[in-house]
């Protein structure tokens, strides 16, 4: 099993809305949780690089996968271990339903602490998509 969690939410916006805050990566420290900052590299196409600060240190994550409207794959890789953070939006109703799922993959000695690591993943980042739906709420 390598899916640290699955989560989803329904925002009471049309996708196009709901996408367009989703990538808009300048916004984006106001609801991932731990994140300080974070600036794109480029556009948000297929290898783009996101840089961002958590806990005080620079890290990094790549696009991907893309498929403009309906989801993205953000990929960091830290020593052995490699998590993808796959968020999708679809039409629901009048609104739009928000997926996120992380699969978190290890190689090496981390394998041994794969329960541990998906542990932590799921504690820091749980709550994203209802942090993400809450930037709705407020101007």
């Amino acid at each position: 099993m390598t899916e640290a969690f699955n989560a989803e939410t329904t925002i009471d916006r049309p996708v196009t809305e709901v996408w367009a805050r989703l990538i808009d990566w300048d916004d984006a420290a106001r609801w991932m949780s731990g994140v300080e900052g974070l600036r794109a590299q480029g556009p948000t196409a297929v290898g783009t690089w996101l840089i961002f600060i958590t806990r005080g240190k620079q890290r990094s994550s790549q696009i991907a996968d893309l498929d403009p409207g309906r989801s993205i794959t953000l990929r960091s890789t830290q020593g052995g271990v490699t998590a993808d953070y796959v968020y999708a939006c679809a039409p629901e109703g009048g609104g739009t339903r928000v997926s996120l799922v992380v699969d978190c993959r290890m190689t090496g000695p981390v394998r041994l602490l794969g329960p541990v690591i998906r542990s932590a993943i799921r504690k820091a980042d749980g709550g994203q998509l209802n942090a993400f739906a809450a930037t709705f709420a407020r101007p």
